[in-house]
């Protein structure tokens, strides 16, 4: 009866050995693609000579830094140049100017760009989209020299267009340019006119993601096209929305430097003085060159947007579940 059983019974399988796969290492895969890490060789150098190297000479904040003795023959001063800056008081003037102008920009180009992908991603003449692209993206490409250029000529208080225009009505000059209110306006708004059209580009890419399938059962169901949006275009983009939003949240200590500095003048300083432009005035304006003191400005900026992005990616993460890490 045993021997009839064991007869009966199934040989046993022995399982497969997993096959292992040969991996070649480091120097192996150098030769073998070499014309691939020639080309990551680059722009690693790049970043090595133009991103890192330059923080060596971060350690000049933490001294009483002068050409004759040099960055390593400087006498060490440690958190001197920070307390100064935190004590005077042009600090609260700098950190509220800086904030202001970027949270402004912010809250402004940063819905734009999604507002246009959407209804770029919604327009049915192929014709008219590509006229839209074509118009708004044009103005990435000028120079910030120019646009500072054009909004000179337009709101000179005696050949600009805008001044010209209110004449109609029997309205005065505006000296815009002189006028610290007006200072945050021009800034932000030529910045979305001048970016709107190009950053909507990311979005248009993430768009073309979204299935035509979803779009089609949701007119089945009778969704009308503002609910098409809502709940499956904006889904497919928030992903990358919350990433930029983070990286601009990150940002946030730091503002155009040139566009401010050429729309400064010593009227709107009140609301046109920001940290970036204070360091300039600070390390190459001033008669005399306070290199520490601005180095030492500089990175308490660079910390401060450091802490900002590591807090806004902690948010992002846990609540909106996308995230950079």
């Amino acid at each position: 009866m045993a021997t009839e059983m064991l007869e009966r019974a199934p040989a046993a399988t022995t399982a497969p050995r997993p096959v292992r796969k040969h991996t070649l290492g480091l120097r192996a895969r150098m030769r073998k693609h070499w014309q691939l890490y020639l080309m990551l060789a680059l722009p690693l150098v790049w970043l090595a000579i133009f991103a890192y190297w330059p923080m060596y000479g971060a350690i000049i904040a933490f001294k009483d830094y002068n050409v004759i003795d040099g960055i390593l023959g400087s006498r060490w001063v440690g958190l001197k140049h920070f307390e100064r800056f935190v004590e005077s008081y042009q600090f609260w003037r700098l950190i509220k100017n800086t904030l202001v102008l970027h949270g402004y920009e912010l809250l402004v180009t940063f819905p734009l760009p999604i507002i246009l992908a959407l209804g770029l991603n919604l327009a049915r003449r192929r014709w008219y989209r590509r006229s839209v692209q074509m118009i708004t993206y044009a103005p990435h490409f000028i120079s910030t020299v120019v646009v500072v250029g054009l909004i000179v000529v337009l709101v000179d208080p005696n050949t600009g267009v805008l001044n010209q225009f209110l004449g109609l009505f029997g309205v005065g000059p505006i000296e815009v340019l002189s006028n610290p209110d007006w200072f945050r306006h021009l800034y932000v708004w030529s910045a979305a006119w001048q970016t709107m059209g190009f950053s909507a580009i990311i979005y248009l890419a993430a768009l073309t993601s979204v299935s035509p399938e979803q779009h089609e059962a949701a007119i089945v169901d009778g969704a009308s096209r503002l609910r098409r949006v809502w709940h499956v275009d904006l889904p497919a983009i928030r992903p990358v929305a919350v990433i930029l939003l983070i990286l601009n949240i990150g940002s946030i200590m730091s503002v155009g430097f040139e566009k401010v500095l050429l729309l400064q003048n010593p009227l709107n300083l009140q609301t046109s003085e920001v940290i970036d432009t204070y360091v300039y005035k600070l390390g190459f304006v001033s008669q005399i060159p306070q290199f520490s003191y601005a180095a030492a400005i500089g990175l308490f900026r660079s910390l401060v947007g450091l802490v900002l992005l590591v807090v806004a990616n902690t948010l992002a993460r846990r609540f909106a579940k996308s995230s950079l890490w």
